[in-house]
């Protein structure tokens, strides 16, 4: 039987992915394939396993996440409305004229966002930045990187997994979104990553393997970083792209598409319809 905890954050996604829809309707643009594979991973992080003080999200012992995978915001955005970082009016403003909910986090704009982020491939470098600093400055912090898979194919985020591994940086935890496709096509078409777990491995990562929309599967493996004291660890969150929204489901055709006319129909009445199972 799955723990009151767990039924918790599962309807906390369900009303994420609701309002997600209704940001990305107001938008009228937006990224929603992997904002729907990666939002389980954010609810899990926000409500259940870091350490924050949305009253407060410059407080200097928090625990620090950066989406490296900076497109998919609307994910970010609705996580920090629920969790009491911005109110529902600003989630509303999503990539309007004069919004500070660019298509890209802002750290200068936003409260909650640690990195300026979009440019791909530099957010593990700066994970490790945060995490060797914590260790220098006798800190307890961790640090959370939500990476895409299509990310890794960029040969600076191998080069940050070589530096994090040489420092013994136990208090990073990094997570790919392997939904396995990107804006192109299936990842494996467009630059195959595998064998995947063992690249990591061989890094010098600890290394874990789950399903990305099994919430208790994703607080367990958290809860356990890191599992192997002296290195890093690495989530590897396998996911669907466009989770939840049938049509989006498992196709690159909606990496970066809006969300109108009759998709935005279906798409509301299918988050709804999620929620009413409760």
């Amino acid at each position: 039987m799955k723990s009151e905890r767990i039924k918790k954050l599962e309807r906390i996604a369900k009303k994420a992915r609701k309002w997600m829809v209704e940001a990305l309707i107001a938008a009228g643009c937006g990224h929603p394939g992997g904002a729907f594979s990666s939002i389980d991973l954010m609810v899990a992080l926000y409500f259940e396993v870091m350490r924050i003080e949305p009253d407060n999200p410059v407080w200097e012992e928090r625990d620090r996440f950066i989406l490296s995978k900076g497109h998919s915001s609307v994910a970010l955005y609705t996580t920090l409305f629920l969790r009491g970082f911005i109110t529902q009016e600003t989630l509303l403003t999503f990539r309007k004229d004069g919004s500070t909910l660019s298509g890209h986090p802002d750290m200068r704009k936003v409260p909650g966002v640690e990195m300026s982020t979009g440019s791909l491939g530099h957010g593990l470098s700066v994970g490790i930045g945060l995490a060797l600093a914590a260790k220098m400055d006798q800190k307890d912090y961790r640090t959370y990187v939500l990476l895409g898979d299509g990310e890794t194919q960029e040969g600076s985020v191998w080069e940050a997994a070589m530096c994090a591994s040489h420092y013994r940086l136990d208090n990073l935890i990094a997570i790919v979104d392997r939904n396995e496709i990107q804006i192109d096509g299936f990842t494996e078409s467009v630059m195959s990553l595998e064998p995947y777990a063992a690249k990591w491995q061989a890094f010098g990562w600890q290394v874990k393997e789950i399903n990305g929309h099994d919430m208790e599967a994703i607080v367990s493996a958290l809860e356990q970083c890191p599992s192997c004291p002296g290195k890093p660890s690495m989530i590897i969150a396998h996911t669907i792209k466009g989770k939840g929204i049938s049509f989006m489901e498992n196709t690159n055709e909606w990496h970066g598409k809006a969300l109108k006319d009759e998709f935005a129909s279906i798409a509301r009445r299918e988050v709804a319809e999620a929620l009413e199972k409760e």
